[in-house]
């Protein structure tokens, strides 16, 4: 994988777990300006994205690499005069002309944009050891039996495990086995910008409506809900209401 490939799959990934105004503040002309001796270099825009990256967005970066490209022990940050953006525009456009950042190209990302799952994370390329091979059990008896076996499944674990990784193919497998099945992949930081925005824009009930729809609700990073207590009302509600609809 190159490294622009490589940075293309980190941005999808982190478009979902962000809000896009985020997105498009911080992540807009940022990519990998070296990768060598296990250490990477990411170009950033100027001063005040280096440090607001390194501050608020490293650990999400690490982690998403980590799950990505095994064996990097180090991520820099530099200032790079002309780094490019992020969305890939034909050879024809002017060098001058705005950039479309509000949305990634998913096709070209392979991020599906109805379940809003990788298809990279599989079983197939899952690495199991000591330290998940109950979860992947557990992971591969709820595609035996989605519903049945492990509802609700609770994955805990440290940064860099393969959480994120063994949710997304839980995700795929069944959804390559069953076209009926609704399924949504959400981190839970983007499920709360949600929550806020619809309560902001009195579309609450609406964006209740939409969840009640999924069939399979897989939320990642859940501990992000933490303090948010109207979140939690509401993921209580539709957590109650899909596990009743089993």
């Amino acid at each position: 994988m190159t490294n622009e490939e490589l940075w293309q799959t980190v941005l999808a990934q982190i478009q979902l777990v962000i809000s896009p105004a985020s997105f498009a503040t911080w992540f807009k002309q940022t990519s990998i300006a070296s990768r060598e001796n296990n250490e990477i270099t990411i170009s950033v825009p100027s001063s005040f994205s280096k440090e607001w990256l390194k501050g608020k967005y490293h650990k999400l970066i690490s982690k998403i690499i980590d799950e990505e490209e095994r064996g990097i022990k180090e991520i820099k940050y530099i200032i790079g005069s002309s780094a490019p953006v992020i969305v890939k525009h034909s050879q024809e456009k002017k060098i001058n002309q705005a950039p479309a950042i509000e949305q990634l190209d998913f096709q070209e990302l392979k991020v599906d944009k109805e379940t809003n799952l990788n298809p990279r994370y599989v079983f197939d390329n899952f690495i199991v050891g000591s330290f998940n091979e109950l979860a992947h059990a557990a992971a591969l008896a709820v595609v035996k039996e989605p519903g049945r076996a492990y509802n609700p499944l609770f994955i805990y674990g440290g940064v860099g495990l393969g959480k994120t990784h063994l949710l997304q193919a839980i995700g795929n497998e069944i959804d390559k086995h069953s076209v009926k099945t609704n399924i949504k992949y959400i981190p839970a930081e983007r499920f709360t910008s949600e929550i806020v925005g619809a309560i902001r824009n009195h579309q609450i009930e609406a964006l209740k409506s939409k969840f009640q729809k999924i069939d399979i609700l897989i939320l990642d990073d859940v501990q992000f809900l933490a303090g948010k207590e109207k979140t939690q009302e509401e993921f209580f509600h539709l957590f109650n209401f899909l596990y009743e609809k089993n």
